[in-house]
């Protein structure tokens, strides 16, 4: 038989040619290779963070409709191509939580169904966060959050001071927790008068390591309030009790164990000198600010004369506002992972922190695949 003649690569296509414009177009989607910058939110007090991010990265806000429609549901409009791109979805958290949930969720999806390369969620305040333990018959609903976006098509998230640094391993991807803290402490030796002559205080012995982190980089004292009414996270009944206890249960034979004595929380008392000194109450949320105001009336009390309250997200719910307005705290300092300008309005103590900065910096290495240390210098595990 005679041999098939196997002609080069190039001398098979050499007749072929392609359309005119296709050329243009290759180089067109090479360009436009890249990343784009959403918002998930459908209220525009709400997409004040993301257009912050956008105008530090020199990019524009991608094309997006987001709103509720009549019956209450959640409709999502991607109006421009993001095939092959890195999207980054930003979504702050507003007093309708569930509502941003499925906006994220659905943008997401959306973003997935439009052959996104890769779907990164930029979440300052995670939602939920506060339900990462198990409470008697309840749910870890952080953790079917965290199942959600990854069903959603999420493939990475950059949030912000978790409650609980475990969350991060709820999740089948990469989590960034990035830290408000050196905003923070850039704000107390820029903006505090005298505060060398300050205090670091923890409102309760559950947030010393955050005020012990605090005191150390300002070479500062410390102080811990301790006995506050209110019960703490480890108080509440975490299933082990589960089924209640029957007065006339029977009990196996020879079997006694030790019964557990119920606390008890002593007086309140400042643990620390606080008497003619700056008090910087800090925190990682600010929601009811009962304990806030019952801390800063101990303080007050003791000897400080002026009270600082601190903390990354500033929920600020029900009537925190008046509260604050009313009480003897001098000023409140939050950052602006969570929208408040209605409550600002409200209470004129109320002060922002911009940490957009390092969100866009966030973005931008992550899409260049740059390294990420360099946003965790100097921080530790108890930061």
């Amino acid at each position: 038989m005679p041999r098939k003649l196997l002609l080069p690569y190039k001398s098979v296509f050499s007749h072929f040619r392609a359309p005119r414009g296709v050329h243009d177009s290759l180089a067109m989607n090479a360009a436009r290779s890249g990343y784009r910058v959403f918002s998930a939110n459908s209220t525009a007090a709400c997409t004040e963070l993301a257009k912050r991010i956008t105008e530090r990265l020199g990019a524009e806000l991608g094309k997006s409709v987001v709103y509720q429609e009549t019956n209450g549901e959640t409709r999502v409009e991607i109006k421009e191509s993001v095939r092959g791109q890195d999207i980054f979805i930003i979504q702050t958290i507003p007093r309708d939580v569930n509502t941003a949930v499925m906006e994220l969720l659905i943008m997401a999806y959306a973003l997935k169904t439009s052959c996104a390369k890769n779907i990164i969620g930029v979440i300052p305040y995670f939602p939920y966060s506060k339900q990462s333990k198990m409470r008697k018959r309840g749910s870890i609903v952080c953790k079917l959050l965290a199942s959600m976006l990854a069903k959603a098509g999420l493939t990475h998230i950059i949030t912000m001071d978790l409650h609980q640094k475990e969350i991060q391993g709820f999740f089948s991807f990469p989590v960034d927790n990035l830290r408000a803290s050196p905003f923070l402490l850039q704000y107390i030796q820029e903006e505090i008068p005298d505060y060398r002559n300050a205090v670091i205080v923890a409102k309760s012995p559950d947030a010393a390591k955050r005020a012990q982190s605090y005191a150390e980089r300002l070479r500062l004292g410390l102080a811990v309030i301790h006995g506050e009414a209110q019960c703490t996270e480890q108080d509440m009944d975490d299933g082990r009790h589960s089924p209640p206890m029957v007065k006339n249960a029977t009990v196996h034979p020879g079997l006694e164990l030790p019964l557990m004595m119920a606390k008890e929380k002593p007086p309140i008392t400042v643990v620390g000198d606080v008497g003619g000194r700056i008090a910087i109450i800090v925190d990682d949320i600010i929601d009811d600010v009962e304990s806030f105001v019952a801390a800063a009336e101990i303080l007050k009390e003791r000897g400080a004369y002026k009270i600082f309250v601190m903390a990354t997200h500033g929920l600020l719910s029900a009537d925190a506002p008046r509260l604050i307005e009313e009480s003897s705290i001098d000023e409140v300092v939050v950052t602006n992972t969570v929208p408040h300008e209605v409550q600002k309005l409200q209470c004129p103590k109320i002060k922002t922190v911009d940490i957009s900065l390092i969100l866009s910096e966030a973005i931008r290495r992550i899409h260049n695949g740059e390294s990420m240390a360099y946003l965790f210098r100097n921080i530790t595990v108890d930061d």
